[in-house]
This record gives C-alpha cells, structure tokens and sequence, in this order.
C-alpha cells in the first residue's frame, strides 16, 4: 500500500491537466485515495485538518495583507512614487527602467501582494518607456521581473501561506529574504545600467528640458513620495524584525496604515472600500480553499507512508545532501511553469521539509532558496505568470516575442542570485540571528 500512495500524484496531475480547478483536484483525490487507504476513518482525519487549519492564527495575516495590497493599489501611492524616483534616475543610461526596478522595490515591500505591483506598476512606466524609445524587451523584462519582486520583497503572503507549511516563523523568514532580496534586484539595476552603457539605444538618457525642477522642488516630491511608504514598511516589516510585533500584528498595522493612506492621499470612497473588501474576500476565499486542499492532500500522503516511501527512494538513489537539495528545488522549478505558488508550497514543502532536516540544511534558508525557484518560474516561458500579466496590460506593439526574449537576461540574474544564496547561507541566516536571535 506504500507504493499506491505515490499514484496520489500522477491522478492529481491528470486532474490539473484536464481543467479542473487546483482546490477541488486536491480535496477530490485527497477523498478518493483516503477511503481507498483508511476506508471511513479518513474523515476523521480531515476533520482534524480543517481544525488546523481554522485555529492557526498565523493566517488571519493573509486577509490582512491582501486587504493592505488592495487599498494601495488605490491610494495614488503608485502614481507619487513614480514621479519621484524618476525625477532622479531619468538621466542615467536606462534610467526609466531603473527607475522602475527602485519603485517595484517600494512597492512590493509596501503591498506583500503578487501581481499587484507588476500590474500598478506596469500601466504607469510602459508608456513613457515607449515614448522615449527604449527597448521593448528591456521594458518587458523590467516590469516582468521588478514586478515579480513580491515575492522576494518582504512583507509577503508568500511567506505568510509558507512559514506555517514548513514550520518555519514568518518572522524569520520575513527578515531572512530581506539580503537576497536586495541582492536580486541590485543585480537587475547593474545590468540595465550596464546594458544601457553598452547599448545607448536600448534605454536612451532623457535630455535636459527648460522646465526641469531644481533641487529644492525635487526633494519636497520626493518626501512627500517617500514618506509615507517607508512609515508602512517600517510598521510592517519594522515592528517585526525589532520584536514589537507578530507577523498578524504587522498586518493589521499595514492594513491599518494602507487604509490611512487612501483618505491622505484623497482617494477614499465608499465605492472604492468596497471593492477592496471584495477583492480581499475572494483571493482569502481561494488562499484559504487552496491551503485546506492541500492540508487534507498532504496528510492522506503522509497517512499513506508515503513520506517513508520517498525517503526510501532518495535514500536508494544516493544523491547525497546536495543533490538531494538540487533535485526539490528543480521539482519546484519544473512544478511552477503549470501550478500557482500555493499549490506548489502545498503539495512539495510538506514531503521537502522533513528530508531536508534529516540532510543537515537550515530550514529558513531552505525557504528562502524555494522562494527564489518560485519567482523563476514565474518569469520562465511558456507558462510565465508574469508574462500574461503583462500581454494583459501592454499595447499590441510590445508582442509575446518581446516578453520571451526579454525575460531572459533576468534569468539567468535569477539563477545567478540563487547560487550565490546557496554558496552563502549567511545571506539569509546573518540578519535573523542579529535582530531575532535566530539560529
């Protein structure tokens, strides 16, 4: 019966395959092979799941940093943060494009939120990219990839979904992406500045114009830009890293302060909190679907002695510790091209978590790594999320062929930043053990 615990797989697969939605594919053959394995006792098996996951407190973060997101993307945070960064980057090579990697920095450190900062960000820089002339793979591969820093980026939903998952503290991992982070979107500015030096057509330096503001007028912009995102991400990510906070206590900061950014900046509306509260129900609904699916999956696999039976394979292949390491983060590479990221932290964390204890590896470093592969697959053809959010808001003169080849370079920056993450554990590790005592 161990064997038959690994057919849990393909007939989850074939489901996905043919159309059927992620959460109902997991709870169906999560049913199916339950009874198949424990006949009618599996359900007191789930009852216990969904016990879990309803009184695991860590989760009330997700509503509350979605809900920050969806007001953000509507209080003209955007809008300010444009027109300052770009008052100070516009006369570099590429300096549109650098631009906007800076903001897409800020702003998924102020949303946590994939996709909202690629799109946010994408409607306001494409247009002045194009009119300057620049590359139109360069101007896809910098929204694609500084968009998808939210992933990478903290505060995330990410980690929230994947801190209980592997039983790892949101806190820890929230500060321990904090260097890679950085690390990943410096490499992305040196290669647009480096390409743009190289390739002056690529990304042209804006000329000098008679109504340019002076230095006074740039920084009384910038402040007033600046301020007020960096007070969130200091509420958020500030009051975690320092201990004044739990991760569900940030969020409700964020959520708080995201809310009195919207009445600052004069977009608050009936009409406007409504939608938000709309929109945070219906992706909680579906994180919160996805995440009990997966629970009651993840636990007729292991029922099934299906985590004893990989160890056992593994074990027989002799891959040693760092193959073993390099075969789960391909898994989760391969897995991203076709699954969203909660289905992947759902279905492989749980069977990774235990085997790469036994292997000796840091746990938040592990994470930390399987952030990385999720972010590469989500820029990575054909199946690149961050590629369909784009053709959903670029003009018909930027094609699919623009955004392939334009993602490439920040691939292999990707991939770059993840062998140096493996190489230096102490990227992620350093700052956790100095502000939390971690480790």
């Amino acid at each position: 019966m161990d064997y038959f615990a690994l057919a849990m797989f393909p007939a989850l697969f074939f489901l996905i395959f043919l159309g059927f939605p992620v959460a109902f594919s997991l709870m169906s053959i999560a049913v199916i092979f339950g009874l198949i394995t424990f006949d009618m006792a599996v359900f007191y098996q789930f009852v216990e799941k969904i016990e879990d996951v309803a009184g695991n407190v860590v989760l009330a973060a997700v509503p509350l940093f979605v809900f920050m997101g969806s007001m953000l993307e509507r209080s003209g945070i955007a809008e300010k943060l444009f027109e300052a960064v770009h008052l100070w980057t516009r006369r570099l090579p590429g300096g549109l494009a650098v631009g906007t990697v800076i903001m897409c920095i800020i702003f998924a450190a102020s949303t946590g939120v994939i996709g909202a900062t690629e799109t946010v960000v994408g409607l306001l820089a494409i247009p002045p990219m194009l009119k300057y002339s620049y590359n139109k793979q360069l101007i896809s591969g910098t929204i694609c990839a500084g968009g998808s820093l939210g992933t990478i980026i903290p505060p995330s939903v990410v980690v929230v979904v994947l801190g209980p998952i592997a039983d790892v503290s949101i806190g820890d991992l929230m500060v321990g992406m904090i260097f890679p982070g950085l690390i990943l979107a410096t490499f992305y500015i040196v290669y647009i500045l480096g390409r743009c030096l190289i390739d002056p057509t690529a990304g042209p330096r804006i000329p000098h114009t008679d109504d340019d503001l002076g230095l006074g007028e740039r920084l009384v912009i910038t402040i007033q830009a600046l301020v007020p995102p960096l007070l969130m991400i200091f509420a958020v990510l500030g009051s975690i890293m320092f201990g004044w906070a739990s991760a569900t206590e940030a969020a409700a900061l964020g959520a708080f302060g995201a809310f009195l950014l919207t009445i600052l900046y004069r977009r608050f509306s009936l009409a406007m909190f409504r939608e938000a509260l709309l929109k945070t129900l219906v992706i909680t609904t579906m994180i919160m679907m996805i995440l009990l699916a997966g629970n009651l999956f993840t636990g007729v696999f292991i029922g099934s002695g299906g985590i004893a039976l990989v160890s056992d394979l593994i074990e027989a292949a002799n891959l040693g510790p760092w193959g073993l390491l390099v075969l789960f983060l391909g898994l989760v590479f391969l897995a991203g091209f076709f699954l969203e990221w909660i289905s992947i932290l759902l279905i492989f964390v749980p069977i990774f978590v235990p085997l790469v204890q036994g292997a000796g590896f840091d746990l938040v470093w592990f994470c930390i790594l399987i952030l990385i592969m999720i972010q590469s697959s989500y820029l990575t053809p054909p199946m690149a999320p961050a590629i369909f959010y784009l053709r959903g808001i670029a003009p018909p003169e930027m094609t699919l062929r623009d955004m392939y080849w334009g993602v490439v370079p920040f691939l292999v920056i990707q991939a770059l930043t993840l062998v140096i993450v493996m190489a230096f554990p102490q990227t992620v590790l350093w700052l956790p053990s100095k502000l939390l005592g971690f480790g």
